[in-house]
């Protein structure tokens, strides 16, 4: 599962901002961003068990010219996350439908929003 938020027009602020900026700063404000989102996730998962909302985790990738985090669940069943099958719905064994509940987009969306924010901050100091 991942995420991509997309921008068109003038990047030429960005892409002096990603060549000069401090790798390891942006690294670090990405790490907190992460786990803020994990808090979030972990909260807003429905509980029968608790094993989904306490398998939430992140990763922070660094490219060349990109960064990235990106959210995970380690609670799989048959190779499918069980946070997907609660969030968009799924068959039951008995021929039956659970319908999906939309908890992961309320939760990430502010913190997407501070993402954005912050990047949009650090880019404008230049």
């Amino acid at each position: 599962m991942g995420v991509v938020i997309k921008h068109y027009g003038d990047f030429s602020n960005l892409d002096k901002f990603l060549r000069n900026y401090d790798r390891q700063k942006l690294i670090g404000v990405l790490n907190s961003l992460g786990q803020e989102g994990v808090n979030a996730l972990a909260s807003a998962t429905p509980i029968d068990s608790g094993v989904s909302a306490s398998s939430w985790g992140y990763e922070v990738q660094a490219r060349k010219n990109s960064f990235s985090i990106r959210w995970t669940n380690s609670n799989v069943n048959k190779g499918i996350p069980i946070v997907i099958l609660i969030q968009y719905g799924h068959a039951t064994g008995s021929g039956g439908y659970v319908q999906g509940r939309d908890f992961i987009n309320p939760a990430i969306q502010p913190i997407f929003n501070r993402i954005s924010n912050a990047i949009w901050e650090e880019v404008n100091r230049l």
